[in-house]
């Protein structure tokens, strides 16, 4: 028994390397953006653990201090009790308004852009791949069903993504972010993002979107300004060769507008 609850000890501290344990199962996050959507985490976690102790103890407090003595005892009655009920009313509305305030605080943050973007990218989504435009660079990459697309980005610059998808809803979801966004027919929803650590990244589509969703695979390399530099000069270098047709230039629009459902914006030129 003792050897048993040993490894069962060992086991669950190992499986809290790389930190997660801090975190609280939540990956490391790799963007300023992350950071602070982590913080929303910790907060209502630590709410949550609060919340749930105190309540814990006062079932436990009252289990010991009303339990039955006597079979015969009827414990005393009370019907209402208008201070308590008023502290159980109140009490979770400060609550909910508090982490109701720190939430709309992080999601201005998402949403609003502050920062002028050093790169701009059109992520298109469709059955069963992804496609990465670089509006500034006229540089394509296309993906396929069991062939990712690689989407190389610069740490420390100001990533604006544009979503649109090609025929159902899909969902562009990079793990480390600690975002994702849906991706939506006839809509082009945006978000910016700051990569703080360079590193190769997995991704993937988390809405369900047909019978090859689980396909739908890419990842995201971060690297260095200048290592970004010069590995974008060779995929635009490849582009214009044409000898691989997972590289084409990109000519389509510099700001992507809302597409009409169901059409094919991906870039074909």
């Amino acid at each position: 028994m003792t050897r048993t609850l040993s490894l069962a000890v060992l086991a669950f501290l190992a499986s809290g390397c790389k930190g997660q344990w801090s975190r609280v199962g939540w990956p490391a996050p790799v963007t300023k953006e992350g950071r602070n959507l982590l913080g929303v985490w910790y907060g209502s976690l630590v709410t949550a653990g609060i919340v749930g102790g105190f309540v814990i103890l006062l079932i436990l407090w009252a289990v010991w201090r009303y339990r039955l003595r006597d079979p015969g005892d009827l414990p005393r009655q009370v019907r209402y009790n208008l201070p308590i009920e008023m502290l159980y009313t109140i009490i979770p509305v400060v609550i909910i308004s508090i982490l109701f305030y720190f939430t709309a605080i992080r999601e201005n943050d998402t949403d609003q852009f502050h920062v002028k973007p050093g790169l701009r990218i059109d992520v298109v989504g469709f059955q069963w791949s992804w496609q990465f435009n670089y509006l500034d660079d006229g540089l394509s990459i296309t993906g396929r069903p069991g062939d990712p697309p690689q989407l190389v980005v610069p740490v420390g610059v100001p990533i604006r993504f544009y979503e649109q998808s090609t025929d159902v809803i899909h969902a562009w979801w990079v793990i480390p972010f600690l975002f994702k966004r849906d991706v939506i027919p006839g809509r082009v929803n945006v978000f910016q993002v700051t990569v703080t650590h360079a590193g190769l990244f997995q991704g993937k589509c988390t809405e369900y979107c047909g019978v090859d969703h689980d396909r739908m695979l890419f990842s995201v390399l971060a690297l260095p300004k200048d290592q970004y530099d010069a590995r974008l000069a060779q995929l635009k270098a490849l582009a214009q060769a044409g000898t691989d047709d997972r590289f084409t230039s990109y000519t389509g629009p510099t700001t992507p507008v809302e597409p009409h459902p169901g059409t094919d914006q991906r870039s074909h030129s």
